[in-house]
């Protein structure tokens, strides 16, 4: 479960290392504006492949996740050949997921909490370094049922979860980035700019009401 939360993006491991550059900004592209749906399609299908060497069951909850992601999506909204992608993506994955549940004969009810959990610290992580203010968390796994868990900024990188999941009063959690200056005109520029670009440690709290 750990491995999974950790790695869940990890098919987009190549990708961050080259991003494909957004001209119109001038820096790579976002996962959110990323223009090419058979691109974004292939990054999620090729993370379960990459944890199934080290975890079965962390493969099927990351497969169950990109699933989850994609059943989002309208297909009303796309045009037929992207509609057509999402189709067979979600058709291959559940395949993939059949497989995996023969293999592992996992407890249905305990694999479906698990990947709400996956989604919940996804989106959690999401709503910490974009960051979205305030932020809701639906549908969250509890002890006793499901609860809609909201988080708000109340200072610089500090943000108060109700109701507080945690034991301790605060917990802080780290990552890394890497600061681009000005904009960049060709991927050849981005790519470079990247490789040479200083690590920045980045530090958020969260913090129980007060």
């Amino acid at each position: 479960m750990c491995l999974a939360a950790d790695q869940h993006d990890v098919g987009w491991a190549e990708w961050d290392l080259r991003p494909t550059l957004n001209p119109e900004t001038g820096r790579p592209h976002s996962f959110l504006d990323m223009p090419n749906l058979a691109a974004h399609i292939e990054l999620w299908s090729e993370a379960p492949d990459k944890l199934l060497t080290q975890s079965t069951y962390a493969s099927l909850l990351v497969s169950l996740h990109g699933t989850a992601l994609y059943q989002r999506r309208k297909l009303e909204d796309l045009s037929p050949s992207d509609a057509e992608l999402v189709k067979r993506y979600l058709e291959r994955e559940r395949s993939r997921q059949d497989r995996l549940r023969a293999a592992l004969l996992p407890d249905e009810q305990q694999l479906a909490r698990n990947q709400r959990l996956i989604w919940t610290w996804d989106s959690l992580s999401l709503a910490l370094c974009l960051p979205w203010d305030p932020h809701t968390a639906t549908r969250v796994p509890a002890s006793d049922g499901e609860v809609d868990l909201h988080m708000r900024l109340t200072g610089p990188d500090r943000f108060e979860l109700t109701p507080w999941p945690f034991t301790s009063s605060e917990v802080r959690v780290h990552c890394e980035g890497r600061r681009l200056a000005g904009r960049y005109e060709t991927p050849v520029e981005l790519h470079a700019a990247l490789c040479e670009a200083p690590i920045e440690p980045l530090a958020f709290t969260l913090a129980r009401p007060v």
